[in-house]
């Protein structure tokens, strides 16, 4: 809603605008390549204005700003039938503000800069400034945080305490999905985003769920991932040290017990390590896991 966008982009920057006809929403449809949801983009007089939503901390939201910006600068030099080829004149473009809203659970102040530049990767040279930047405001609208720009933008306001709200009722023991529907009953009986929730109570609730169980199969894989990294650096150490035993010309069974792992377990590594005696410990580790596959 224009009117809402308008009291939150007084929020942010301190301006008392009144007109919200002067708004043009930019947002790019269907950014799959990029993943990215919830993003609103808009053009307020000569500001490009990109807005986006976390529930989670995400280092990389600079980077992910920089390549959604180039789309948008893309498009508008579309829209106006600008030419790069022009040699004649300097290509004036819209003025880029990048503000992340983030309300999840780690502690953060009530504001941080992002900037792309503290991305890459450093020279063994000095090479000067980098010449891309780009910069994320990132405000935290978590219940208590903020409080003057809340104050200012009660849609805002309002959605941090409805969130406050479900934290609060699933610390006394509710579920999710529970602490959801309760939340969005309490609300609104009080008025707290009662128009949305009224009418699209059941897809707010639905896209809480989702967005929660993306979350909790987001930090699955990387417990995943860090239970196989464990197990192949494990798996890795043990054929270095059958191939330093084996060297010694020590026999399964006494290699077995000096490991303190049983011959069953050893057997397999110490058949391949005495195939191929030639190999590193990384070559007869990748043989060992396609031998798995």
């Amino acid at each position: 809603d224009k009117e809402d966008l308008l009291d939150l982009y007084n929020a942010v920057n301190g301006t008392e605008y009144e007109n919200a006809d002067e708004l043009e929403i930019t947002t790019i449809e269907d950014v799959i390549y990029l993943s990215m949801k919830n993003d609103l983009s808009f053009m307020f007089g000569v500001v490009m204005n990109l807005y986006e939503h976390q529930s989670t901390w995400n280092e990389n939201m600079p980077l992910r700003g920089f390549f959604y910006f180039s789309e948008l600068y893309q498009q508008y030099l579309n829209r106006k039938n600008i030419k790069l080829t022009d040699e004649k004149k300097r290509v004036m473009v819209p003025f880029p503000k990048y503000v992340v809203f983030y309300n999840g659970t780690r502690d953060m102040p009530d504001r941080v800069e992002m900037k792309l530049s503290d991305c890459f990767l450093k020279p063994d040279r000095e090479e000067g400034e980098p010449c891309l930047e780009c910069k994320a405001t990132v405000l935290n609208i978590n219940a208590g945080r903020n409080n003057d720009m809340m104050r200012k933008c009660r849609r805002l306001s309002d959605y941090a305490y409805f969130i406050g709200q479900i934290r609060w009722k699933m610390d006394e023991g509710w579920s999710l999905e529970e602490a959801t529907e309760i939340s969005i009953k309490w609300c609104i009986d009080r008025g707290i985003l009662a128009d949305i929730l009224t009418k699209y109570g059941t897809e707010v609730c639905r896209m809480i769920l989702t967005e929660y169980d993306e979350q909790e199969e987001r930090e699955y894989q990387r417990a995943e991932g860090r239970a196989e990294g464990r197990a192949e650096g494990d798996s890795l150490r043990l054929i270095s040290q059958i191939q330093k035993k084996r060297a010694k010309a020590k026999p399964l069974s006494t290699i077995a017990e000096e490991l303190e792992e049983s011959e069953e377990v050893l057997r397999p590594l110490y058949e391949l390590v005495t195939e191929h005696p030639d190999n590193t410990s990384e070559e007869l580790l990748e043989l060992w896991q396609k031998e798995k596959k």
